[in-house]
């Protein structure tokens, strides 16, 4: 029997190609693109070589996730997860510049030397833990950094993630092998679904707890714009997308969350 039109992906279980993670992926994906046009009106102080860092930021992100999508379509849930740790190291790279320049930046400090050197080129970030002892440390954060580090969620998340990078035991070889059966592919896949919808969680509330801005609809700007006076209160306006991730997700999944974060934004995000 001819099988070599038979493609690798084309063995795969039909619950393992039907599985929601697919289109929560595509979400996702639409979530950080708009958000990477959310940026661009914001200029992102303490820095003169771009307009704005989150610009990229996001739609790089956004590419990540594309590709995550791409990898785990050929049942390679192995590989998923070291382009899952990238996903989990830029949010936090994301957050962690926000955070230094907003602590930083001053009118006797107008450029943040470490954060310029490194859109320059010049300087590399600090590792991973360093950024992530800052975000858990700062003042600001202190009261998500409660509810988001309340238990070991994301430090399994990231065990996990180095787990599958490292080949840390032998069944994370097997995992990337889509030719072969794997009874716990599925649960496998179920578990990745939980573990990026977890970082996405924590990306999005330290965004907007950092960065209220960016939720505002163009409303506002639209009025300014036909030279119209914006209808009062319209700055506090959210965009209808970052209004329904707030609610089909955050609320959803961490209802904790989502109030604190409405505590403390003056935005009309319900």
């Amino acid at each position: 029997m001819e099988t070599n039109n038979i493609k690798p992906e084309d063995k795969l279980e039909e619950e393992y190609l039907e599985h929601p993670i697919f289109g929560q992926l595509d979400f996702f994906s639409d979530f950080y693109d708009r958000l990477s046009f959310q940026a661009m009106d914001r200029l992102s102080t303490g820095i003169i070589s771009y307009d704005n860092l989150d610009i990229y930021t996001y739609s790089s992100i956004k590419g990540t996730i594309e590709s995550i999508k791409d990898i785990l379509k050929k049942g390679r849930i192995n590989d998923a997860y070291t382009l899952l740790r990238k996903y989990y190291d830029s949010t936090i790279l994301n957050v962690y510049t926000n955070l230094f320049l907003e602590d930083n930046c001053s009118f006797e400090n107008f450029i943040v030397a470490q954060i310029e050197g490194w859109c320059r080129g010049n300087k590399e970030p600090p590792r991973y833990k360093i950024m992530s002892d800052y975000i858990r440390k700062s003042t600001k954060l202190k009261r998500i950094n409660e509810l988001l580090l309340k238990d070991d969620k994301y430090k399994e998340i990231r065990n996990r993630c180095n787990d599958n990078t490292h080949y840390n035991s032998y069944k994370h070889i097997l995992l990337n092998d889509n030719e072969i059966y794997n009874p716990n592919r599925k649960e496998c896949l179920d578990v990745f679904a939980e573990d990026i919808e977890a970082i996405f969680i924590q990306h999005f509330a330290y965004t907007f707890y950092l960065k209220e801005e960016y939720m505002m609809s163009s409303d506002y700007i639209d009025y300014i714009d036909i030279r119209r006076e914006p209808i009062e209160g319209s700055q506090y306006w959210v965009a209808n997308f970052i209004q329904e991730t707030f609610t089909q997700i955050i609320k959803a999944k961490r209802y904790d969350i989502a109030q604190e974060i409405k505590a403390e934004t003056l935005m009309q995000i319900e």
